[in-house]
């Protein structure tokens, strides 16, 4: 743990910014102290800053990473020296914001719309999850309990994310595709109403909520993307009025007729899919997935699979790709604890004491910049460690039951805790002996 309180290393990052006279603006967000400057600053001197886990650069802003906890406390120092308002940012919003001109190809802006859309969720799935998971705790010596009052309230509790998913999608989805929110409400809760059951199309019945998460995507992306056309053509006197209207007569048929069952066939392919490869290849498929998916978390193309775990969720109560996934961060613990074992640096071994407890609990950001990508090959190894432990959950079948959760609290919302901690051991073991067979340069003290 860093020796210097948020006071200290608050005056010193002010110190090497350069002080009220380049900082125009502070905020910061879960683990970053984000800093927009007028003039460039030397990212090497913050970095040796103790307590600094890393250093982002965007533009005219500097992102510091010093972990959940400090960097509020940091922050709010650096407001009160510099006498700036400091501002907290959602993760959402930072996100979006961090898109540069030079990386904002259309494929990466629609996976930021995909994660903008699902990251509000996340404090909703986490709780949901927990609740679900005490109840099943509980019911494994009290089964009896399901029929009480408070049983059947936490039921109730634990499933309301997933019985409002597809309203609360459509919402923020239609946020993100620039349409009214309350409209993509209510294209959502036509795809899902239970009324839809009475209603035949080609001879069969529709099914209310058919192609669960995806379908949803595709309506309101649809709606949206009306409602913007129609607002352009339509009189300003009559806007209120008529473009609801035709958006919501235009898209409800577009929905049962066409987009919906698409949104079943993609959302039936991929569950499909999914169940098929991890089955099928086991040990190997996870072992492919859990290897690859750090690098992934790196160029943001995992924000496209976010989608499809809230799919999985919905459609099949079970999520098996997200414990192989949660193993990438799981082999980054293992190839920093070798690192903390075999460096002479304090200062490293400070670093990683800080980023490790926070980096068990699923938060791998500080581990990340401040200890295995800075030193190129433990980072390889977190990479190895995370095959092993994919290889692993995915031989043991461990599924989730919830999202929002990684490391060693998504044991929490599994379906088997005990052998989810058994993949993640491996997955520990497996990055500290990676790294102590690749090795790495020391950093100087």
């Amino acid at each position: 743990m860093s020796k210097l309180v948020p006071r200290e290393i608050a005056e010193q990052i002010n110190d090497v910014v350069g002080g009220r006279q380049n900082i125009v603006q502070i905020a910061y967000c879960m683990t970053r102290l984000r800093l927009k400057v007028v003039n460039k600053v030397n990212t090497e001197a913050i970095k040796k800053i103790e307590g600094v886990m890393g250093v982002v650069e965007q533009g005219d802003q500097i992102q510091i990473i010093l972990g959940p906890g400090r960097v509020n406390k940091v922050a709010s120092e650096l407001g009160s020296i510099t006498g700036l308002e400091v501002g907290e940012i959602d993760e959402a919003a930072a996100r979006k914001a961090e898109i540069s001109a030079k990386n904002a190809t259309p494929f990466k802006l629609f996976l930021k719309k995909l994660s903008n859309i699902f990251i509000p969720l996340i404090p909703a799935f986490i709780a949901c999850g927990l609740v679900t998971a005490i109840l099943n705790v509980v019911l494994k010596y009290n089964p009896g309990f399901a029929n009480t009052t408070i049983g059947g309230i936490l039921k109730v509790a634990g499933n309301a994310v997933f019985y409002g998913l597809n309203l609360f999608v459509g919402v923020n989805a239609a946020k993100e595709f620039g349409g009214s929110p309350m409209l993509g409400g209510v294209m959502s809760a036509i795809i899902t109403h239970p009324s839809l059951v009475d209603i035949k199309l080609g001879g069969k019945a529709l099914v209310p909520g058919r192609g669960g998460i995806i379908a949803v995507l595709l309506v309101v992306a649809f709606s949206s993307w009306l409602e913007k056309k129609l607002r352009k053509v339509v009189p300003e006197v009559l806007d209120l009025f008529i473009t609801p209207l035709l958006v919501i007569l235009i898209s409800s048929f577009a929905a049962i007729f066409a987009l919906q069952p698409l949104g079943g066939y993609i959302s039936d392919a991929v569950g499909t899919a999914t169940k098929a490869a991890i089955s099928g290849g086991g040990a190997f498929t996870g072992f492919i997935l859990g290897g690859t998916f750090l690098p992934l978390v790196m160029t943001g193309l995992h924000q496209g699979l976010t989608p499809i775990h809230a799919d999985l969720l919905k459609t099949t109560g079970q999520n098996l790709l997200l414990p192989i996934l949660a193993m990438a961060g799981a082999g980054q613990v293992g190839a920093s604890i070798a690192v903390f074992v075999k460096t002479k640096s304090q200062r490293l071994k400070r670093t990683i004491a800080s980023a490790l407890p926070i980096g068990m609990m699923g938060v791998g950001e500080p581990l990340i910049y401040g200890v295995t990508l800075p030193l190129g090959k433990p980072f390889i190894a977190a990479c190895i460690g995370g095959a092993f432990g994919g290889a692993a959950q995915a031989f043991l079948k461990v599924a989730s039951t919830s999202m929002g959760l990684s490391g060693l609290p998504l044991a929490a919302i599994t379906n088997k805790p005990m052998l989810y901690i058994i993949g993640l051991i491996v997955a520990y073991i497996a990055g500290f002996v990676a790294t102590l067979i690749l090795g790495f340069e020391d950093l100087a003290e």
